[in-house]
């Protein structure tokens, strides 16, 4: 198998997932804006979207697939088949009591991430949450399809179904809403709707990928099955390991919710506001972080089982410098340039200025931690190639009370911008305090040349920075929105400017970006 072409592969579909997700937003900007409904939708959202990370993409994952692969290889087939029915069958009773409880407990779960909303919001919230809740059950489904296919080699439909989610809410959010405005209901909930449509289909597209491959979960619809399911040792070691893993991905949940519930209590739309930011921070992740992350864990466990040091730290260098190059680029330009681009994606319809303004600041808070949320996906896989879970989750409990720590002080000081400032030092720390622990070990050692390269970068960011300052002060980025093509225009040559100017600054310097392919 050739590990870059995969891993480009998924990195691919991520982005696509990611512009998908992006228009997505552009459209619930442009119906609802930052609004009491378009809050109340993303807190009822968060609530099984964050179960799914938890139980379904985050801990059950962690826990069955490395299984799955172990008994695959050493059992054969017919085992391998025993296992993924058992653990099917409990997954699927799990699943009908956590919808059941979460639909009567709405609720109760939606004043814990969103007691600051009006009246209003909480209940149309408690309506969208009951709706949406079988979407958790769904996409639990989903993770135990993709971790078959992942193990059989079949990476193409895992990584290509989250655009189906987007898709589905594009589609009822344009489709849907008018119609049920019209008929006296709140036209958010078309996005409800779509959140649901898209679970089913995401579901739907692996069953044809699992009868390709010979292996469809069958599920135990009784009682006396469930029993049976119980009892198979694969159910036990599954359980057993997905303790530690819900530590380490509830961190990061927590965090979440501690991040919404503040922000209900901010101001109306300072939610959306967070999460209108939280998609332009999303962008450089999905193109750098994502691949990183796919391409330096399986080699970063190839030289530790074979001893060789060098090629492990050299392998984390390169990340890094990567991270640095690419980067640091993008941070300063979320920082200088927040509101040209919230204004070119956003700023229509629904979505005023204000909100622009709001978002901006939200957006030049993700941008300061940029660059530790970056380097964490190089420095954590450091950990998980050696086969410790432990440092990392430690080290993110104790960035989680120091986030919050760092809200106390900032959010009174500049409002929702200061929850992802929070997040952003953070990352900062976290990645440091990752660093000092791969140094300490003795994995890493950086090689030769720092100095010059980060002196040649740091120029160049400063004089596409500079540039993209001018432009944010000179144009007035509002009032171009009369018409739409024209800052479309604008935007473009702007960024395509910045990025002439950074690349031609760093060839200048003699830095060319050749050297860091070759040692790809």
């Amino acid at each position: 198998m050739n590990l870059l072409r995969t891993a480009s592969l998924i990195s691919a579909l991520t982005l696509a997932s990611r512009i998908t997700g992006l228009v997505r937003e552009q459209m619930t900007a442009a119906l609802f804006g930052a609004s009491i409904y378009s809050d109340a939708f993303l807190v009822a959202f968060r609530i099984p979207n964050m179960l799914r990370r938890l139980f379904a993409e985050g801990a059950f994952s962690q826990a069955f697939v490395p299984l799955l692969a172990a008994t695959r290889a050493k059992d054969g087939e017919a085992v391998t088949h025993a296992l993924i029915d058992a653990v099917a069958t409990v997954l699927l009773w799990a699943l009908l009591a956590t919808c059941i409880v979460g639909v009567l407990g709405a609720p109760l779960l939606v004043w814990l991430l969103g007691s600051g909303m009006p009246t209003e919001g909480r209940e149309a919230s408690v309506v969208m949450t009951r709706w949406m809740f079988p979407y958790i059950g769904c996409m639990s489904l989903v993770a135990l399809s993709a971790g078959i296919l992942n193990t059989w080699g079949r990476f193409l439909v895992p990584a290509a179904t989250p655009v189906l989610l987007n898709l589905s809410m594009i589609g009822l959010g344009y489709g849907l809403a008018p119609v049920m405005a019209r008929h006296g209901f709140p036209s958010i909930y078309a996005l409800a709707l779509g959140v649901v449509l898209g679970g089913g289909l995401q579901m739907a597209v692996q069953l044809p990928a699992l009868k390709r491959i010979g292996v469809v979960p069958q599920f135990g619809l009784t009682l006396r099955k469930l029993r049976q399911a119980v009892t198979h040792p694969g159910v036990g070691a599954v359980l057993k390991k997905m303790g530690p893993a819900l530590v380490g991905v509830g961190v990061a949940q927590l965090s979440l919710v501690i991040n919404t519930q503040i922000s209900s209590h901010i101001a109306v739309g300072a939610t959306s506001w967070l999460n209108y930011a939280d998609r332009l921070m999303e962008f450089p992740m999905a193109l750098l972080g994502v691949a990183l992350g796919a391409l330096l864990t399986p080699q970063l466990s190839a030289a530790q089982a074979v001893g060789d040091r060098a090629r492990y730290s050299g392998m984390l260098d390169w990340g890094l410098r990567l991270v640095l190059v690419f980067g640091l680029p993008c941070a300063v330009a979320l920082v200088v340039f927040a509101d040209p681009l919230v204004a070119v994606l956003y700023h229509r319809r629904a979505f005023h200025a204000v909100d622009v303004a709001q978002t901006g600041q939200a957006v030049m808070g993700w941008g300061v931690g940029l660059m530790g949320l970056l380097a964490v996906k190089v420095l954590a896989p450091g950990f998980y190639a050696r086969q410790d879970m432990r440092t990392p989750v430690r080290i993110a409990v104790g960035v989680l009370i120091l986030t919050q720590l760092f809200n106390l002080v900032l959010v009174p000081w500049v409002g929702v911008a200061g929850l992802a400032l929070s997040i952003g030092l953070g990352a900062i720390v976290n990645a440091l305090w990752l660093l000092r622990g791969l140094r300490k070990l003795g994995s890493y050692s950086p090689e030769a040349g720092w100095w010059g390269l980060t002196g040649k970068v740091l120029v160049a960011s400063a004089a596409m920075g500079g540039l993209q300052y001018l432009l944010a002060q000179r144009v007035d980025w509002i009032a171009l929105g009369k018409t739409e093509g024209l800052r479309a225009l604008w935007m473009a040559g702007s960024l395509g400017a910045s990025a002439v100017i950074y690349f031609a600054v760093l060839a200048v310097f003699g830095l060319r970006l050749r050297q860091f392919m070759r040692r790809a």
